[in-house]
């Protein structure tokens, strides 16, 4: 089965490396991108995918912002939060928004495919910068 999913950053360079990494995986197809919570919201309702890669900060709406919009639309879409905030609050707040799972940018080349294989099979991915702070429950 195919893991269709969605990019959000306000950053094309990123969103282009991430598309390069995930869509290396059999499997795996990014199916749209967006760059800003707006753009997410929208694209969420309209492509119907099963993981959205998703920034914390970016204009117009954030992520915490678009993750609590999506989450009550749709229940079943699993959210990563891929972002340059090496916090625990900021990873807490954004689990209590509805994510599944939170990645620093820095180690995404390390974490990311770990972290979406978890959250589309509906578990847990929480990885700061510290390699002993990586938990999938």
């Amino acid at each position: 089965m195919t893991v269709r999913i969605l990019l959000v950053d306000d950053h094309p360079i990123v969103r282009q490396g991430l598309k390069t990494l995930l869509e290396a995986h059999s499997g795996w197809e990014v199916i749209g991108e967006a760059a800003d919570g707006v753009e997410a919201v929208d694209k969420a309702d309209r492509l119907h995918p099963d993981v959205m890669v998703l920034d914390v900060t970016m204009p117009r709406m954030n992520g915490l912002e678009a993750c609590r919009l999506i989450r009550e639309k749709a229940p079943g879409l699993e959210i990563l939060f891929v972002t340059q905030h090496d916090s625990p609050q900021m990873m807490r707040e954004a689990l209590e928004a509805g994510a599944r799972g939170y990645v620093v940018k820095s180690n995404a080349a390390r974490d990311l495919l770990e972290a979406v294989e978890a959250v589309s099979q509906h578990r847990v991915f929480t990885a700061l910068n510290r390699r002993d702070s990586v938990n999938s429950y």
